[in-house]
């Protein structure tokens, strides 16, 4: 798969506001530390790619997964049971990883992180938020935000729930 470099460079200041089906959530985007997945999330995001995708994998006391294009037509039920190749998809591309380069790589309750398969460089689209600390992925994959509002929302989502848009606020000119 090709590695894309975004073209979008973070100030620091970017916010994603989540809105899902079962509530809005902010995240104060991590620019200065992971400047290759924020670009990435942004541009995604402005393109409109998140939106109408639902959330395919849910650990309690872990994660809750989404971003994964292969969801978009399924039906909230069929991806609540699995009924599909979700989990699977991304944008076409891959992104290099930055876990080994943030300062700040800490899986803390409702960290926004990068979702990748074996390969440490094979990011596109795929995000989770985790559901208490899980300091066993700091080394092996890229915080990019951390949680600003919405906790409570992170907490209430299961897998087949609605992500209805991302939008960034504070996006550079």
């Amino acid at each position: 798969m090709a590695m894309y470099t975004p073209e979008y460079q973070p100030t620091g200041d970017e916010i994603a506001v989540i809105t899902t089906s079962k509530g809005t959530i902010r995240v104060q985007l991590a620019g200065a530390d992971a400047p290759i997945h924020v670009g990435n999330f942004v541009e995604l995001a402005q393109k409109g790619f998140y939106d109408g995708l639902k959330f395919h994998r849910y650990v309690p006391g872990f994660v809750i997964q989404g971003g994964c294009p292969t969801t978009r037509d399924a039906t909230p039920e069929q991806v609540a049971k699995g009924q599909g190749p979700f989990g699977t998809g991304g944008p076409g591309y891959s992104i290099k990883e930055e876990f080994t380069t943030n300062p700040h790589n800490e899986h803390n309750d409702g960290t926004l992180a990068m979702a990748r398969s074996s390969n440490p460089n094979s990011a596109g689209s795929q995000f989770y938020f985790c559901l208490g600390a899980q300091p066993m992925l700091d080394s092996g994959y890229t915080v990019f935000g951390d949680t600003i509002e919405g906790k409570d929302v992170i907490d209430s989502l299961r897998a087949g729930d609605l992500i209805e848009s991302v939008v960034i606020e504070n996006v550079a000119q």
